[in-house]
This record gives C-alpha cells, sequence and structure tokens, in this order.
C-alpha cells in the first residue's frame, strides 16, 4: 500500500468516525436510551454494528463513503454487509441503515426515535 493509499484510508476512517459522533451527539441531545457501540449482535461472529439497543433489538449502521468508492459499496464489502444484515434480520433485528445525508439532515434521529422510544 502505497503512502497515499493509507493517507486516503485513514481520512475515510476519520470522516466516518465523525459521521458517527455527530450522530451519537444527536442521540444525547435527544434524550434518547444510550445505545451500546460497537456491539457484536450475532454470537459467534465478530461482526460489529456502530450503534445498538439490544434491548429492543435495533441497530443502526452508519454508512460512510457512499459517494467516495468506500467498502459498503465495493462488492465484496456489499455481500459481507448483505450476510450481516440478512444473518440479524433472521435473528430478530431492525437494521437501520443511515448515510451521511441522513445524519445532516436529522433524518436519522427522526427514524431512531420511531424505534427506541
Amino acid at each position: 500500500m502505497t503512502p497515499a493509499d493509507t493517507l486516503k484510508r485513514e481520512s475515510a476512517k476519520a470522516r466516518d468516525k465523525a459521521l458517527e459522533e455527530a450522530l451519537a451527539l444527536q442521540i444525547r441531545a435527544a434524550k434518547l436510551t444510550a445505545p451500546v457501540r460497537e456491539h457484536k449482535p450475532i454470537a459467534g461472529r465478530e461482526w460489529r454494528c456502530d450503534f445498538c439497543w439490544p434491548d429492543r433489538l435495533v441497530a443502526v449502521e452508519v454508512e460512510g463513503g457512499i459517494w467516495t468508492g468506500g467498502r459498503h459499496i465495493r462488492p465484496a464489502g456489499f455481500e459481507a454487509d448483505a450476510e450481516k444484515y440478512n444473518a440479524m434480520a433472521i435473528a430478530g433485528w431492525a437494521v437501520l441503515r443511515v448515510t451521511p445525508g441522513h445524519i445532516k439532515s436529522g433524518q436519522a434521529l427522526q427514524w431512531i426515535e420511531r424505534m427506541v422510544r
């Protein structure tokens, strides 16, 4: 991996983390029950979810990089995500997939409020 590739990857991680923190701040400001961060919803699998309310079987995944060719839209990443989301659905989880636009507009928070209030 070249230094430029490393910089691009690290910049994308920082952007995704900033989006997650923005959503976490919105959740706190709305006085919702605090989610579990980086929760492993399926026993025996290493899958993690950005935000979870395990008692309600609700998870939120921040889908960053959709406009920059991020992992979630490349074939292998898309297939891996589909496997994870399908396994979660079979186990009874509701998974909200939100984009940067949903977070910035407040739409993600509205969906979360409807699921966890």
